[in-house]
């Protein structure tokens, strides 16, 4: 199962969920209006079901603001469905709001994606920061599953420093794989496909297949 915590919903839409699909979303799921269960889509892939995101997510920060225990509305909202899977994958946005919070809480481990550019070095440290602090409240054993290194490109020298500088700086809880830089990879949102469907034989599917054998067999690089 998918769950798309990002407004912009490129989760949704890259698993081949419409924008304009029928019934709830995640947004009415974590104010209490519609049950997980009654708003998980089915896929093109058998094996992966969504539950989908829209824009007016955007707007559940300011509604649960006030609400007791928010943090943890989306952990409530999983109970019901999480014995049904092998792997509930939270696709958290890019900001440190409420959503990441919420998926923080929620989860059990935490896959790190480090863009191959100098100030993704800098938004790694908050992050980790950030885990920090869920761990001393909210949830204690929350564990890092560990770093992937995203978008590289062998030519740029950058890349190379920051690949060497994550690996150096995080002995043992950096991923094998790196995801390279695909034209394939970017292609595929706009056919509302994942990759596997997209092309399978592309670099960008093949990286993201050693990546799930890297989790799915472990043991993780750290926790």
């Amino acid at each position: 199962l998918l769950v798309d915590l990002d407004p912009q919903a490129n989760g949704t839409s890259g698993a081949g969920i419409p924008k304009d699909f029928g019934g709830p979303s995640i947004y009415e799921v974590l104010i209490g209006k519609a049950r997980a269960r009654d708003a998980i889509q089915k896929t093109a892939l058998q094996a992966l079901s969504v539950l989908p995101s829209r824009p007016d997510l955007i707007g559940a920060e300011v509604e649960l603001v006030g609400m007791s225990g928010r943090e943890s509305l989306l952990k409530h909202a999983l109970a019901d469905v999480a014995s049904e899977y092998d792997f509930i994958l939270l696709d958290c946005p890019p900001s440190l709001g409420l959503m990441t919070l919420n998926g923080l809480t929620a989860a059990h481990s935490v896959l790190i994606p480090i863009q191959c550019e100098y100030y993704a070095l800098e938004g790694l440290g908050r992050l980790l920061e950030t885990i920090r602090l869920v761990r001393m409240g909210l949830n204690p054993d929350l564990a890092i599953e560990g770093g992937l290194l995203t978008m590289y490109d062998g030519r740029l020298t950058l890349a190379r420093q920051v690949v060497e500088n994550v690996q150096r700086n995080f002995p043992g809880r950096v991923f094998s794989t790196i995801i390279p830089r695909s034209i394939r990879l970017s292609e595929a949102p706009s056919f509302g496909q994942p990759i596997l469907l997209y092309d399978i034989r592309s670099a960008g599917a093949e990286a993201y297949l050693s990546l799930a054998e890297e989790v799915i067999n472990g043991p993780a690089p750290g926790a």
